[in-house]
């Protein structure tokens, strides 16, 4: 199985995101935590967070890139039970069964997103507010164009 995880190619995220995720922990949408906002809502480093920022677990900062990297059963579980206590303690969720169902949709749409990309393959995500309803875009960050510019990074496996 495979999952997103946080990868930071410089320090931007530090200055854009109230909280940045911290490299290597895994990461969802996280676009629960805009679903109440509204346009005004969204200024500053928020704004940034809801347009560009996926969810990193368990530091719930934010990150601008992820890539795809292998899960293990054990890991996907600790995951959801992450997010499903995050769900309950900061967004009240109505009781632990709710808080975990929805903490699998996240965690599915996820593997659902990388289940066909190969390891390495980084991701953006870029959302927008369209009449009160979210609507997200994700996409892969193409290393290898050859544009006549120098390559910038390469990424790399893990030795773990």
């Amino acid at each position: 199985m495979k999952f997103l995880r946080v990868i930071r190619f410089d320090g931007s995220d530090g200055n854009v995101f109230r909280i940045p995720a911290v490299p290597d922990e895994w990461a969802v949408s996280g676009s629960f935590a805009f679903a109440d906002l509204t346009d005004d809502a969204l200024q500053g480093k928020i704004r940034q967070e809801f347009t560009n920022g996926f969810l990193g677990l368990p530091s719930f900062g934010r990150s601008t890139f992820t890539t795809v990297a292998d899960i293990s059963d054990n890991q996907r579980l600790d995951l959801r039970r992450m997010l499903a206590d995050h769900l309950e303690a900061q967004w009240h969720a109505p009781s632990r069964e709710a808080a975990f169902q929805v903490a699998n949709i996240e965690a599915e749409f996820i593997e659902e997103l990388c289940e066909k990309q190969p390891v390495n393959t980084v991701f953006a995500v870029r959302r927008a507010m369209h009449t009160g309803n979210i609507r997200e875009e994700f996409h892969k960050v193409d290393q290898q164009k050859s544009d006549g510019h120098t390559r910038i990074w390469d990424v790399v496996e893990d030795d773990d």
